[in-house]
């Protein structure tokens, strides 16, 4: 049986008769599944699970609720539509980036040599994209986000959250990491932008690259591009 997104209920801590240890759990369960924090995050963590697994397509509310283990109105009750859910699983998804991009390490100690390898690293176990079907460096059938993209209105709401959530941080990480080490004539508004799609393209080319080898000569170019662009290759 699959193991659901949350579980909420915890074993029992002492002896007491079970049909009071059951009603326990009864009310312990009600009472955090309609807490509205409670709720929101379940659905978002059910939705990510099953946008990884499934796909946007092959995934409806029906579908969240059961994971989450709540009722289908109470999505769109806190979520107000669909859409919306999906934009708040993109913003959701750009701070996990974010999280794997920092690492714990100081924003002015970040550069593209060291984010970039962690972008594509995240991306390989966080796939949210229909045609993922197996491994793309042994020979598994694979369309990246952009695909995706024209396949499932869904998907649109879902990646310009996460790119405006992403984007927002590489502008700032920019700005603070281009300022210790005096790099200056660089539009970093526009730098920012740029970078985040041409990330994105070699994200694609990476995860749809036949081979291991032609995967890494992707993500190799894409680092050298990047640093030259933004002027760290002088500094």
């Amino acid at each position: 049986m699959a193991t659901r997104a949350i579980d909420f209920v915890k074993a029992p801590q002492s002896q007491k008769p079970q049909a009071s240890v059951k009603a326990e759990v009864r009310t312990d369960s009600r009472a955090r599944r309609y807490d509205p924090a409670e709720t929101k995050q379940r659905v978002l963590a059910a939705a990510h699970m099953l946008f990884s697994t499934k796909g946007f397509a092959n995934t409806g509310t029906a579908d969240i609720a059961r994971e989450a283990d709540v009722s289908e109105g109470s999505i769109f009750y806190h979520f107000g539509s669909k859409k919306a859910l999906l934009a708040e699983l993109g913003v959701r998804h750009g701070r996990m980036m974010i999280e794997a991009m920092e690492q714990g390490d100081a924003l002015e100690d970040l550069e593209p040599g060291i984010i970039i390898p962690r972008v594509f690293e995240f991306c390989r176990n966080n796939i949210l994209w229909e045609g993922m079907g197996g491994d793309p460096c042994e020979g598994g059938a694979a369309t990246g986000p952009k695909a995706a993209m024209a396949k499932s209105e869904d998907a649109e709401p879902f990646y310009h959250a996460a790119k405006d959530t992403t984007t927002e941080w590489i502008l700032r990480q920019m700005r603070i990491a281009m300022a210790k080490r005096g790099i200056t004539g660089v539009e970093i508004d526009i730098a920012a932008s740029f970078t985040h799609h041409i990330v994105g393209d070699a994200i694609d080319r990476v995860l749809t690259a036949p081979t291991a080898e032609e995967a890494a000569r992707v993500e190799k170019e894409t680092v050298r591009f990047v640093r030259a662009a933004c002027g760290y290759s002088s500094h």
